[in-house]
């Protein structure tokens, strides 16, 4: 819930819309959701309907606990497109009911992940006001049309604070991977989707539902 438009988009979840007094939206996946680049995803017919989300994802680089805001871009050294995939109706039901979202988000194969872009130079350089104040943008393509666009300028919470937030609780490690929220635009997967996924002009994600 980092895209206000998302969170319209899926009004029954919140109703803050705008999210600015809220705190970040935090669930987990465990390490066998994750989907390597290359690997196709396999749509689990008995979870009923699964949905994209595209999101904008940033590698933890070091260990941190308790990091002030101020320090967090010292705590990643790289982006890509990834995308969350979800049980919808599974969510829907467990919202509902106030129950947790552990299986219709974490269930396995459901962390797609693209090819990693460092943060070292140029226009990635994380200390850079491009990505502060500009902001990263992506998208994601479906059979070649596309369905989301975002950028990390329109955040309602900033990369920077989550990782600050998420490090009062959890101690974050090297090779975690931290999915920022996806913007409007997600919906369904079907068996034959193609599935392609944006870092600026730069196809950092290309996968096919199977």
């Amino acid at each position: 819930m980092n895209y206000a438009a998302h969170t319209r988009e899926l009004h029954n979840f919140l109703t803050d819309t705008e999210g600015a007094a809220s705190d970040p939206v935090v669930f987990t996946k465990a390490d066998s959701a994750l989907l390597k680049p290359g690997r196709p995803f396999f749509v689990p017919d008995h979870l009923g309907r699964i949905d994209y989300e595209a999101e904008l994802v940033v590698r933890i680089c070091r260990l941190g606990k308790n990091i002030p805001e101020r320090f967090a871009h010292r705590y990643y050294d790289a982006v890509t497109v990834g995308i969350d995939f979800t049980a919808r109706d599974m969510q829907r039901r467990a919202s509902e009911a106030g129950q947790p979202w552990t299986i219709c988000k974490g269930f396995d194969g459901s962390a797609a992940i693209g090819e990693w872009i460092a943060l070292e130079s140029g226009e990635w350089k994380v200390e850079s006001g491009e990505w502060r104040e500009n902001g990263v943008s992506f998208r994601l393509d479906k059979n070649g049309e596309t369905v989301q666009r975002g950028c990390s300028a329109d955040m309602i919470h900033s990369v920077d604070k989550i990782i600050s937030y998420l490090s009062q609780f959890f101690t974050l490690k090297t090779g975690d991977l931290l999915y920022t929220g996806t913007p409007a635009g997600v919906g369904p997967v079907q068996i034959g989707d193609h599935l392609e996924g944006w870092l600026g002009e730069q196809r950092v994600l290309d996968l096919y539902c199977r």
